[in-house]
C-alpha cells in the first residue's frame, strides 16, 4: 500500500497560513520518506487515497523530536524528574534541558519552544483534515468513521500535551480566518480538558479493537480509552475517580491486552507492539535518512543515540551522547528491584568487564537502559544516529493496572481490586504483595515506569514535585513558560505564565 505524510511549518502564527503540502512516500508503518512534490489543500482530499495521506501526515507529528531543538518527550520528561540529569558533553550542550532539569526555566530557554510547535502543528494537521472530510468525494463510510475518529483522538493527543505542559493555551478546533491568526486568547486548562474528553470520547467508539500487523501504529479503542482515563485522572477531582476505573476497567478486562512475562521483554526492539503495549509510537530506518538539517523528516528515533554511554567501545550497546545519566537516587530506589538490570545500565559494572566509556556532565555511571543504543540494531543506512528502529510505547498495560489501583483508591472504591491490580504488576517480577495505599502505588509506579515519561508528572500532579525535585518552586515550575516569540508575534495577546515575567 502507498501512503503518504505532508509537512508544515510548526510555529502557531505560521502554521495557520500555510498551504503547500509535501508528499512523502509509506509503506505498512508510514516509513519511507520520499519528496514527491506539492500541492495546493484546496486541491486536496479529493479522493480515499488523499485523505489518507492527510491522516498519516497527522500521525507524522508524534515522531517529532527536534522542533525547536531536542525535544524527544521521554528524556527530556526524564531529566525534568528525579530519574535522570540533563548530561551531555557540558552545561551548554543542551541548555534548554539543563534549564529543566535545575529549574532555571525563563521564556527565552527552555525545551517550550519545540514543544509548542510540535503539539499546534499536530493539532492543525487534524483540524484541517477535520475541515476537509466531508467535502472529499468517494469515500467508504467506514472509512470515514474511522478517519475522523483517529483524527480526532490524535488532536485529543496533541492537547493532552499541551494542557500539561503549558496549563493555559489557546484552544483551536476549526479553520481560522487570517484576521484572526493574531489574535488567540488562552483558555483555561478545563476547557482544554473538555474538549479532550468530547474528541476521545467520541472516537473510541469508532475505532477498532485490535489491528492487523500492517496497520500496527495506529490508533484502537484501547489507546483512546486508556488516553481518556488518563485525561481524567490527571485532573485530580476525587469525585470523578469512578468515571477513570470505568474506562481502565475496559481495557483491563478486555482481553485484549496482556502483561508480557519478562519484564526485559517489553523493550526488545524485535518484540514490538507485544501484548502489553496499548499505545506505541513506531520509528524505523526504512527512510535511510541522513538530513541533520531537518531531523524529524526520517522514521528514526534519535532518543537512544542521546541515552547512550558517550564514546561507548565494550560489548551490548553502541556509542551514544551521554545524556540524561540516571540519578544516584532512582538507581538506589531500584538497587535491590528485579527491574534493576532492564531498567539502568550499571557503568561501572561494564568498566570492570573491560568496556570503556566518556564520561560527561552530570556523569553517575548509570544510563537508561528501557531505550539504549543496541549494536544488534544499529541502522546500516543512512545516518545511523538519525534511525535507531527503536519505538517508544507511551501507554502500557502495566500503567493501566497502576492508574486504575490509584482511582480506585482515590474514589472509594473495591480496595481488594485496587490490591490485585498493584501486586499484578509486582507478581510479575517476582516481589511480594503489598497493601494498596496510594503511598505503594505512586512507589510502583517509579519503580515499574522508571525512565519513560511518566514520573514528572505523576510528581506534579501528586503535589510532591516541590519536595522532590531541586529548583522547582510550587506555583510556577508545574507548567513551561509560553515561548515568548509566540507572546510577542501576538502582540501580547498571549500571556505569560505566572512566575516567568
Amino acid at each position: 500500500m502507498t501512503l503518504t505524510k505532508m509537512k508544515y511549518s510548526t510555529r502557531l502564527y505560521t502554521i495557520l497560513l500555510i498551504s503547500g503540502l509535501y508528499f512523502l512516500t509509506a509503506c505498512g508503518e508510514f516509513l519511507e520518506l520520499k519528496p514527491r512534490g506539492t500541492q495546493l489543500e484546496d486541491n486536496f482530499y479529493q479522493n480515499q487515497q488523499q485523505v489518507m495521506e492527510g491522516l498519516i501526515a497527522i500521525y507524522d507529528v508524534i515522531q517529532w523530536g527536534t522542533s525547536g531543538g531536542y525535544t524527544m518527550k521521554m528524556p527530556l520528561l526524564s531529566t525534568a524528574s528525579d530519574d535522570c540529569y540533563a548530561g551531555g558533553s557540558d552545561a551548554s550542550d543542551q541548555p534548554g534541558w539543563v534549564a529543566w532539569d535545575k529549574f532555571t526555566l525563563n521564556p527565552y530557554l527552555g525545551p517550550q519552544t519545540g514543544l509548542w510547535q510540535k503539539n499546534y502543528t499536530g493539532v492543525y494537521r487534524a483540524n484541517l483534515l477535520l475541515s476537509k472530510i466531508d467535502n472529499a468525494p468517494g469515500l467508504s463510510a467506514d472509512f470515514k468513521k474511522r478517519v475522523i475518529a483517529e483524527a480526532k483522538a490524535l488532536r485529543a493527543y496533541f492537547y493532552f500535551d499541551l494542557v500539561r505542559f503549558f496549563g493555559r493555551i489557546p484552544l483551536i478546533t476549526g479553520a481560522i480566518p487570517t484576521s484572526d491568526l493574531y489574535g488567540q486568547k488562552q483558555v483555561e486548562p478545563a476547557a482544554i480538558y473538555a474538549q479532550i474528553e468530547k474528541d476521545l470520547g467520541e472516537a473510541r467508539v469508532d475505532l477498532p479493537v485490535s489491528l492487523p500487523i500492517a496497520e500496527k501504529g495506529r490508533l484502537t479503542k484501547g489507546a483512546a480509552t486508556a488516553l481518556l482515563g488518563k485525561a481524567v485522572l490527571y485532573q485530580n477531582n476525587n469525585s470523578r475517580m469512578a468515571e477513570a476505573v470505568a474506562l481502565f476497567e475496559e481495557i483491563n478486562t478486555s482481553g485484549v491486552y496482556a502483561l508480557v512475562t519478562k519484564f526485559e521483554d517489553i523493550f526488545r526492539p524485535d518484540n514490538q507492539y507485544n501484548s502489553e503495549s496499548i499505545l506505541e509510537i513506531p520509528h524505523s530506518t526504512k527512510a535511510s535518512w541522513g538530513d541533520w538539517g531537518w531531523v524529524n523528516g526520517g522514521e528514526g528515533n534519535v532518543a537512544p543515540q542521546f541515552v547512550g554511554p558517550a564514546d561507548f567501545n565494550g560489548n551490548t550497546y553502541s556509542n551514544g551522547w551521554g545524556f540524561c545519566p540516571v540519578t544516584e537516587s532512582l538507581a538506589q530506589a531500584l538497587k535491590d528491584d528485579p527491574r534493576f538490570d532492564a531498567t539502568i545500565i550499571d557503568g561501572k559494572k561494564l568498566q570492570a568487564e573491560g568496556a570503556t566509556y566518556t564520561k560527561r556532565y552530570q556523569n553517575t555511571d548509570y544510563f537508561i537502559r528501557k531505550y539504549a543504543p543496541l549494536k544488534a540494531f544499529r541502522s546500516t543506512v543512512g545516518t545511523a544516529e538519525l534511525n535507531w528502529p527503536i519505538n517508544e510505547i507511551e501507554i502500557r498495560l502495566a500503567d493501566v493496572y497502576l492508574m486504575e489501583a490509584e482511582a480506585l483508591v482515590r474514589g472509594g472504591g473495591d480496595l481488594s481490586k485496587a490490591k490485585f491490580y498493584l501486586n499484578e504488576v509486582r507478581k510479575r517480577v517476582g516481589l511480594g504483595e503489598v497493601e494498596a495505599t496510594l503511598d505503594n502505588i505512586y512507589n510502583e509506579r517509579r519503580l515499574e515506569l522508571a525512565t519513560e515519561g511518566h514520573r514528572f508528572f505523576d510528581l506534579v500532579r501528586t503535589g510532591k514535585a516541590d519536595d522532590v525535585l531541586p529548583g522547582f518552586k510550587e506555583g510556577i515550575h508545574e507548567v513551561l513558560p509560553i515561548p515568548q516569540q509566540e507572546i510577542d508575534v501576538t502582540n501580547k495577546t498571549l500571556e505569560q505564565n505566572p512566575g516567568y515575567n
